[in-house]
């Protein structure tokens, strides 16, 4: 009884407890339920979230990989690189009979890299015997076609190439020419410039030798080197900095070709994956050719050097395929940084390097060990490379210009034109070094501080051709280029056009008219009086013209002037070859007009070609990288002036540099050498010019402040100095009489403009437009009246008709 009275008495308290329990489940009742099952909702929901993430950035990681795939299929197959025009200096030309002496031939020769090598055994090299020389010419592709390398001998005498033949066979050669050097560029913005090889012209220790120190799995791998990677991360981890990096050539090629140079995880994930995809394309030979010609190795002024192909020319002077071992591993060795192993800077950091290059050759079998330490032996032997693009900026300025004319620049900056000039570097260098001379002592002599400046523009009067350009007392500063911008007044040079003017008229003038050097006075607009002197502050009377001329007298050229008019005149320097408005009042008649240096070349081309206007070029013809002709320049002549009374003009420009204002030039040129030429000065001695020819070189100087203060210099003690050291440094031939039926020349008294002898005293030899001659003698010839006769060059002009 009271054990079943006492269970009874549990029972119901377990079901209180559980009543409890229960109570407490539906107080939570249906809040704590929709917690779970929120909380496996959003576990769901999370896992949802997850997996669409990781899908989206599948495709994400896909669609990168695809650009990426595309980008490097694109760019890779297509024009790989922007290639720079390359500019060309003209061909030395040789055959029996050039003017040029052995001297100025071997000068030549050392332009071009040439060197003295007895047994000739390869192309580029020399040697000179007494009167002869030997060379082994090198393979050009000309425009007009390809030039194989050959052996020549070329003999001299007296100046002159009097032999040309082949050595082996002793047959005579009629002509050959030289390959051009070359002398300029025209780059892409980010101013890259290379040379490009193809694989088989880079010689076997530089292809394997590279693999060998930047990529010994090269040939194994897929793009990327996991091995390598470690290896490197662990021996960066141990030094606490980078000090040994990972990359394999294709990823190498790949931040060079694709990525920048900024340090990323983006960076180097997409390089890992471009590397692959490049693999994936390609095989091994295109991409370490691409690697070849894509490398960065060093820095030439604001110029990177990139490849071996040009690194090769700027490091040791010489084409890639004739590099020794030494040298290779000198190339490999800047690679790891060309900054860090600059040899200009840090010598022997760089022969350290060089020499581990040699070692890890050695061990890897490209080379044997022997040949490394023989190589070890030599130093580093760099030899800085005559690169073009900064030796002579002022013409391939002018270069450059007349190509815009035809060409886009993105075509001559990515397409590898190469350009044809007319450039002439033994020209170029005697016009650099007597301006330079010239201005040095100028500036000493005159205390000028350094600010005397200078331009020479020198011509083929026969072509019209420009041979050499200098803009700047530094040639190779590539800056304000004075020959082609400067504008300034031209002073008395403007004289010839006026006297042109007047023997255009020859019912009216010639050489011997009579004409007024009195003081003259004009009144301008606003009642300003303009009185001219002449330079040595003297009036000389009533002159025959080409005396006026002769001696650049002032009063009786404004005279002159005043009598034909402005627009006659204007009329003549527009026939010269003025685009320049001219203008309309009395100081222009003595030079208060600007022009600059390259435009009077121009104007005075015309005189020199004998009335014949030919616009100067620089540039002969164009062709592709491959050598298809793409445009000639050929020559523009059109005849704008009469001959005869250009040939008087140029007779009485001949006797400025014999008796006139320019006739200390006797002393500073060759025997026997006939020019003809104006000096300029202008107002306070600001600018000093000379414009001159000889029978076929053509040359401007102009000298002169970029301030425009004075420089206390004439035409003649500045600018025809440095003219008559041009002149007598470089071949040329002596000024002939032109061959017309419509010419004759006399001999002239200087005093009364009548005829003369050649034994008598200040006679001068003058052409006149046949028939106009002065009939009456001077005293010394006998005075009286003349038959219409021939004068003493009439012989050389039958002999030319």
């Amino acid at each position: 009884m009271s054990k079943r009275k006492a269970t009874r008495k549990r029972k119901p308290e377990v079901g209180r407890k559980q009543g409890k329990k229960t109570a407490r489940k539906r107080a939570a009742g249906p809040g704590r339920r929709s917690r779970r099952k929120r909380r496996a909702a959003s576990g769901g929901l999370g896992r949802v979230r997850w997996r669409t993430g990781l899908i989206a950035a599948l495709v994400l990681a896909l669609a990168w990989t695809a650009w990426l795939d595309f980008r490097i299929r694109h760019e890779f197959e297509g024009k790989r690189w922007a290639l720079p025009a390359t500019v060309y200096a003209r061909p030395l030309e040789l055959y029996e009979g050039l003017v040029l002496s052995p001297d100025q031939f071997r000068e030549e020769l050392e332009r071009l890299d040439y060197r003295l090598d007895r047994s000739l055994a390869e192309p580029g090299t020399f040697r000179r015997a007494r009167g002869h020389f030997l060379l082994h010419k090198r393979a050009f592709r000309f425009a007009d076609g390809a030039s194989p390398a050959r052996k020549l001998e070329v003999g001299f005498r007296h100046g002159r190439i009097t032999a040309l033949r082949d050595p082996d066979s002793g047959k005579a050669i009629d002509l050959i020419r030289l390959e051009p050097a070359r002398i300029g560029g025209i780059y892409p913005a980010h101013r890259e410039d290379r040379i490009l090889i193809r694989l088989e012209q880079a010689p076997p220790e530089l292809r394997e030798g590279i693999i060998a120190v930047e990529d010994r799995r090269f040939r194994e791998h897929h793009g990327i080197n996991p091995r390598a990677i470690a290896r490197a991360l662990w021996a960066n981890l141990r030094a606490g900095a980078t000090v040994q990096g990972g990359s394999t050539i294709t990823q190498q090629l790949v931040k060079n070709f694709f990525l920048s140079n900024r340090r990323s995880l983006w960076r180097k994930a997409n390089e890992a994956v471009m590397a692959i995809l490049l693999e994936l394309h390609y095989d091994k030979d295109a991409i370490l050719e691409a690697y070849l010609n894509e490398i960065y190795l060093g820095q030439d002024g604001d110029r990177a050097i990139h490849g071996f192909g040009l690194a090769s020319r700027f490091y040791f002077d010489r084409e890639v395929e004739r590099l020794t071992l030494p040298q290779i591993a000198t190339l490999i060795a800047l690679v790891r940084g060309p900054s860090w192993y600059d040899p200009r800077r840090h010598p022997d950091r760089l022969l350290e390097r060089r020499n581990l290059v040699l070692r890890i050759m050695a061990e890897q079998g490209v080379i044997d060990a022997a040949r490394a330490r023989e190589a070890a032996r030599t130093g580093l032997g760099i030899r800085l490379g005559r690169l073009a693009g900064s030796r002579w900026p002022a013409f391939v300025d002018l270069v450059h210009r007349q190509l815009q004319r035809d060409y886009r620049r993105e075509d001559l900056t990515s397409e590898g034109l190469r350009i044809f000039t007319s450039f002439d570097p033994l020209v170029q260098s005697r016009a650099e070094r007597a301006l330079k001379r010239r201005i040095r002592e100028l500036d000493k002599a005159r205390g000028l501080d350094g600010k005397l400046q200078g331009a020479v523009v020198v011509t083929d009067t026969r072509t019209g051709e420009v041979l050499a350009v200098v803009g700047d007392r530094e040639p190779r500063y590539p800056g304000f280029n004075r020959a082609l911008d400067a504008v300034r007044p031209i002073g008395s040079l403007i004289k010839p056009a006026v006297y042109l003017t007047a023997l255009r008229q020859p019912e009216r003038y010639t050489l011997s008219t009579a004409i007024d050097d009195g003081p003259i006075r004009i009144q301008g607009p606003n009642g300003t009086i303009w009185s001219p002197k002449n330079y040595d502050g003297r009036s000389h009377g009533t002159v025959p013209l080409f005396a006026a001329l002769i001696h650049s007298y002032n009063q009786a050229t404004v005279r002159l002037g005043m009598a034909l008019g402005f627009e006659a005149i204007a009329d003549t320097l527009a026939r010269l070859g003025a685009t320049r408005e001219v203008p309309a009042y009395p100081s222009m008649l003595l030079g208060a007009v600007g022009f600059t240096p390259f435009e009077m070349a121009g104007m005075y081309q015309t005189l020199a070609s004998g009335g014949f206007r030919t616009p100067l070029r620089a540039i002969r013809e164009v062709t592709t990288a491959e050598g298809q002709p793409l445009g000639r320049y050929p020559l523009d002549v059109e005849q704008t002036l009469e001959p005869a009374p250009v040939a008087a003009l140029v007779s009485a420009l001949r006797e400025v540099t014999r008796s006139g204002t320019a006739r200390s030039l006797q002393t500073r040129l060759p025997d026997g050498l006939d020019v003809a030429g104006k000096t300029g000065t202008t107002d306070d001695l600001r600018d000093s010019w000379f414009a001159g020819f000889s029978g076929d070189r053509l040359a401007v100087v102009w000298l002169g402040r970029d301030d425009n203060r004075t420089i206390r210099l004439s035409g003649s003690r500045g600018a025809l100095v440095v003219w008559g050291d041009i002149l007598a440094s470089i071949p040329t031939t002596g000024l002939l009489p032109p061959a017309s039926d419509d010419v004759e020349y006399h001999w002239i008294d200087a005093d009364t403009g009548l005829l003369s002898e050649a034994g008598c005293p200040g006679a001068v030899e003058l052409a006149y437009v046949r028939g106009t001659a002065p009939s009456e003698r001077a005293p010394c010839a006998g005075g009286g009246k003349v038959e219409e006769g021939g004068g003493p060059f009439n012989w050389l002009r039958r002999l030319f008709r």
